[in-house]
């Protein structure tokens, strides 16, 4: 008899291992992200809400969960293996909006609290009408899970009816396959008319990849036709590789049509038969959980690889989109310098005054258009080296996403921001020009505000500002005027290089905040080989 392995040791490897999948992000939009994101939120599904309780409580019951599409009959399938009406059954669709779980009155602490489905409220009603569809107040049907208790079930048996896998409506989808991530065994109902559609197949293929205990249902099949339905039905099993899951046929009767939401005992009394067999038959029971559970953990070796690979994919997309960034804010940096060297600073308004001062021009005011004409000089590096980003993550789909589309750097932003980082520059700038003004031994100390405006020009406007230099010089001496040039140059390249490197930090932090790291792929990896080594 297989048992289940429920070492402390496996257990952590295991609780490791889910750790590192809650932690895996896929946020860029490559073509494989989405089925990476299902992957893991099916796969956190299935610890949580299945292996992890079930390895650390194996004594508790079993838990069928009653799957399949739209109008298959799952209420009415429950409602009848149940012996009372506990599930609303009925002709609209879709029906069931609460999901149900049924078990004996002795086992209802095993479903009472969060040690299966923790992100769903309880509700219990011993004696409850489904019709009244109780819930608590404001709560969300869709996140709630109605536990009922019936002696007519045996201890260590609990049926679940899940909305339907194809609703119209998206929460209940996806409600539906997170509650049989929760199961022990399987139940998948399709009909006589829908036999061979999609949905109920894509359901029977995960339960085969997952190696999951299973057993088919087909219902609501007249009785001219049973034999020739139910021989099509198991040749498509056949060749599935399903041949040996268990079937069940439920005829057609009124109270299936009708939507009555109780079939005669004896209409599903081989279904339940095998089910009580499986809670109390401890070799059984012992088989179905642990084909269950060790389906689940060997599907992790293809898994675990997968969602690294995915993690990798994204690590590397992230790397090139910040390449981009980093180019294009390397490319307009060097030029930036270039045209410092070149005095490109000194044109336009600024060459203006300056060939006016000091005669019709203050020294005020050619430092106010210095001022001005670096930023604009830095404002236009800024504004090109992000159009070069856009440029780049436009033809690359990993950026298309708002959280890097929607929010890119505001024009209006960087020119404030840059304005006030060169007029603090300035106020550096003229506390220097004061220092050197005072260290002059004349009887009249040379205005520092002239000092200053003759600084920043030297510093600004290349050769085109010779005379400028010789000017600092006649007002603070040669020593004066080489120590202050110097102060000031490296206090320009501080400047000039903190604004290009914010703003780049800037752009960066949309994909910084994506949370796009190296570690997943090696985490992943090693976690799954931990838990292989403890198997």
């Amino acid at each position: 008899m297989v048992t289940l392995d429920v070492r402390p040791q496996l257990l952590d490897a295991l609780s490791a291992l889910r750790d590192r999948v809650a932690a895996a992000r896929f946020p860029l939009p490559l073509a494989g992200a989405p089925r990476a994101r299902a992957n893991r939120d099916e796969l956190l599904a299935q610890l949580d809400d299945y292996l992890v309780p079930r390895l650390k409580e194996p004594e508790a019951p079993l838990l069928a969960v009653i799957g399949g599409s739209t109008g298959a009959g799952k209420s009415t399938l429950l409602n009848s293996l149940v012996g009372r009406r506990v599930s609303e059954a009925g002709v609209l669709r879709p029906t069931t909006r609460t999901p149900v779980l049924v078990c004996h009155p002795e086992d209802h602490h095993w479903f009472s609290g969060t040690r299966i489905l923790p992100g769903l409220t309880r509700v219990w009603v011993p004696h409850h009408d489904p019709a009244d569809d109780l819930l608590l107040p404001g709560e969300n049907p869709a996140r709630v899970l109605r536990v009922e208790t019936a002696d007519t079930l045996p201890p260590g048996l609990a049926l679940l009816d899940a909305p339907d896998i194809d609703s119209l409506v998206a929460g209940n989808r996806v409600l539906a396959a997170e509650l049989l991530c929760a199961a022990d065994i399987w139940v998948m109902v399709t009909t006589a008319a829908r036999y061979a559609d999609a949905v109920p197949w894509h359901l029977l293929r995960t339960a085969k990849e997952y190696d999951a205990t299973l057993v088919t249902v087909l219902d609501r099949v007249p009785h001219q036709v049973v034999s020739e339905v139910s021989r099509q039905y198991a040749a498509l099993l056949t060749k599935a590789g399903l041949g040996d899951v268990p079937r069940f046929t439920v005829p057609e009767l009124p109270e299936s049509a009708w939507g009555g939401g109780l079939l005669p005992a004896t209409a599903v009394a081989p279904l339940r038969s095998w089910l009580v067999q499986r809670a109390q038959d401890p070799a059984a029971r012992q088989h179905a959980m642990a084909r269950t559970a060790y389906g689940l953990l060997d599907s992790l070796k293809s898994r675990m690889p997968e969602l690294a690979s995915a993690a990798a994919a994204q690590y590397a997309a992230a790397l090139r989109l910040t390449a981009a960034v980093d180019g294009a804010y390397d490319s307009e940096h060097a030029r930036v310098r270039g045209r410092l060297q070149a005095g490109a600073v000194l044109a336009g308004d600024a060459l203006k005054r300056w060939r006016a001062f000091p005669l019709d021009c203050s020294a005020r005011e050619l430092l106010d258009a210095l001022t001005e004409s670096l930023a604009a000089l830095l404002l236009c590096a800024v504004t090109a080296a992000d159009e070069r980003v856009d440029e780049a993550w436009r033809r690359d789909p990993a950026a298309d996403t708002p959280e890097l589309t929607g929010r890119g750097t505001s024009p209006a932003g960087a020119e404030h921001r840059i304005g006030m980082a060169v007029r603090r520059w300035r106020r550096e700038l003229e506390e220097y020009a004061e220092e050197e003004a005072r260290e002059v031994d004349r009887s009249v100390a040379p205005d520092p505000e002239i000092v200053a405006a003759l600084v920043a020009t030297a510093l600004l406007g290349g050769r085109r500002a010779r005379s400028a230099g010789e000017g600092l010089a006649e007002r603070i001496g040669a020593h004066g005027a080489l120590r202050l040039r110097d102060r000031g140059g490296r206090l320009l390249s501080e400047y000039v290089d903190g604004v290009v490197h914010r703003e780049r930090e800037r752009r960066l932090a949309l994909l910084d905040a994506l949370d796009i790291h190296p570690e997943p792929q090696a985490e992943l990896i090693a976690a799954l080989s931990v838990l292989q080594k403890e198997r």
